[in-house]
């Protein structure tokens, strides 16, 4: 039995194993996982172009990026578990022509109503992203397997970062219908690269669309260090949303008056986050990744307390500070997933979909307290309330990874 076999005992893809995955099949994996997840930013930016070409309501039309997200959340929750139960390859070609669709359908919609139904779908269908990493997990040998998941993560982390860039200079120059056709486009074209290039996975578990919903709840009660990664990253993933769904209002006020374009720059500072995630990888797969998550939220902590004290500076000091700590929290959050991931991946091989859906729903459940509780804290009590929420948050997900546990965690 070779390598890859050993490790991954009945989760081994059908194609020979190898001591290594290719590094196109990497780039593959990575491209993937970022096309698909750029999805879901693209109509961000253009909400007011979009609001006047189409003639909707502001307030309407803001509820494109809301199902989106809405559509996602829905689909790592009841569509994610699929890849133990089916051929991770299929799946994620299934979902890559679904997305192609429903983006055409956004850039055709002739109403409102048309393209937030086709939002809705293009959440759900982006989910492919969230088979494709639990793919990249099982095709990578387990001493690599860290390093691996961080190149996926870097892809998935650019499509984050770079789509609303995109999508805003797209949309000014050639409309905002051109970017949801390019976006099926792109898509089309992973597709077709994953049809050749993607080997085909065994499917794991042969239990029933209900019992294997259940069985989420089996996996938690299971494993403590389910429980703990869960726990860790969605306390974490509160401050980073309260940060980012406050950070365009805190500095339009004063002292700084700065329009969202200026928000929006923030955003390439995270980008240190996301070339750094194939080094945290490599950290989980040397030290472990127990090491890597406490390093993680110990940075958080530490960038966010740094923040707190910007409003003593001068305006462009505090810019200066903020701009440092962004790189710095963000490191420290995508650190720690990476590294949650690859404590979770390694928890139960035939579950790896159903524990990464368990983990992502957790942290979006955070990130959704966060966005809550953050515009809470700044309307009530200014800036300094969501940088004390964030300090608070990430130094809970400190404890947590600090806490002693018996049994692998």
């Amino acid at each position: 039995m070779s390598s890859i076999q050993a490790a991954h005992a009945g989760a081994e893809p059908l194609a020979p194993a190898a001591p290594a995955l290719p590094a196109s099949l990497v780039l593959l994996l990575a491209s993937g996982a970022g096309f698909a997840v750029a999805a879901l930013y693209y109509s961000q930016p253009m909400l007011g172009v979009l609001a006047a070409d189409i003639g909707a309501p502001t307030r309407t039309v803001g509820f494109v990026p809301t199902l989106t997200q809405l559509g996602y959340a829905l689909g790592i929750l009841f569509l994610a578990p699929l890849g133990d139960r089916y051929d991770r390859r299929r799946i994620i070609l299934a979902k890559a022509a679904v997305l192609c669709v429903a983006l055409l359908l956004a850039g055709a919609s002739p109403s409102v109503g048309m393209l937030l139904a086709a939002s809705l779908a293009i959440g759900l269908a982006a989910t492919m992203a969230q088979d494709i990493v639990p793919a990249a997990a099982t095709l990578a040998p387990e001493a690599s397997r860290g390093k691996t998941v961080g190149t996926v993560m870097t892809g998935l982390l650019f499509g984050i970062l770079l789509s609303r860039v995109v999508s805003g200079f797209v949309a000014e120059h050639f409309g905002w219908r051109t970017m949801f056709v390019a976006a099926a486009a792109s898509i089309a074209l992973i597709g077709a690269a994953a049809w050749r290039g993607l080997p085909r996975f065994k499917a794991t578990t042969h239990l029933a669309y209900g019992a294997l919903l259940r069985s989420l709840a089996t996996l938690w009660r299971r494993h403590g260090a389910l429980r703990r990664a869960a726990w860790a990253q969605g306390l974490i993933s509160i401050g980073f949303s309260a940060f980012w769904s406050t950070l365009a209002v805190m500095l339009h006020g004063e002292p700084f008056h700065l329009g969202s374009t200026a928000a929006g720059a923030f955003g390439l500072a995270g980008a240190a986050g996301a070339l750094a995630a194939p080094l945290a990888g490599r950290l989980a797969d040397r030290r472990g990744p127990e090491l890597v998550t406490r390093l993680g939220a110990a940075l958080v902590v530490v960038s966010f307390a740094v923040m707190a004290l910007a409003p003593l500076m001068a305006p462009g000091a505090q810019l200066a500070v903020i701009v440092v700590a962004v790189v710095g929290f963000d490191l420290g959050v995508q650190a720690t997933l990476i590294a949650h991931q690859t404590i979770v991946y390694g928890i139960e091989p035939g579950a790896r979909s159903r524990l990464n859906a368990v983990l992502f729903t957790a942290m979006f459940i955070g990130m959704a307290i966060g966005s809550a509780v953050g515009a809470l804290a700044l309307a009530q009590w200014g800036w300094a309330a969501v940088t004390a929420l964030a300090i608070v948050s990430s130094a809970a997900a400190l404890a947590v990874r600090l806490w002693p546990m018996s049994g692998r965690a």
